[in-house]
């Protein structure tokens, strides 16, 4: 079950990767309903990652770095950046989804959000937020893939 979990997680967290990137194409071509469904995609994912990283640390599976020692010093600073920077995603995802939300309620529908003032005010916070937000979304998908398949390699299960 853990390694079942494992896997998930991986995939889920590098799937949402892809999404976010795809969410950004979008909105750089001005399709702002195909940009939104990525990011919530995004968002779903990221959240189900969430639900199996707990589930599997909660089961008590967790993998040890057990190869060369002069790796160790590198693994640990990719794995500590990358709790870090996992950690600071939760709160600046959530606060750009909360911005665009409001920004489409105010507007009505996503056509309209030049139009009114409100929407087009909250639609500037969240792209603040998302100048931060994206960049850190990407380091921890890559980096958790990273650590994953580094672990694959030279982890052992410990238990």
């Amino acid at each position: 079950m853990g390694e079942f979990l494992a896997t998930a997680s991986v995939i889920t967290i590098v799937l949402s990767g892809i999404a976010l990137l795809t969410g950004v194409v979008l909105i750089r071509r001005q399709n702002r309903e195909a940009h939104m469904r990525a990011m919530l995609t995004a968002t779903a994912l990221a959240t189900l990652f969430l639900v199996f990283y707990l589930s599997k640390v909660a089961i008590g599976y967790t993998k040890t770095w057990v190869g060369p020692a002069e790796w160790r010093v590198w693994y640990l600073v990719l794995l500590g950046t990358h709790t870090l920077m996992a950690a600071l995603n939760v709160p600046l995802a959530l606060v750009a989804l909360w911005y665009a939300l409001r920004g489409r309620a105010a507007a009505g529908s996503l056509a309209r959000i030049r139009e009114v003032p409100a929407a087009a005010a909250l639609f500037a916070r969240h792209r603040a937020w998302v100048r931060w937000t994206v960049p850190v979304w990407l380091y921890v998908a890559v980096t958790g893939w990273i650590i994953y398949v580094v672990l694959e390699r030279f982890g052992a299960v410990k238990g």
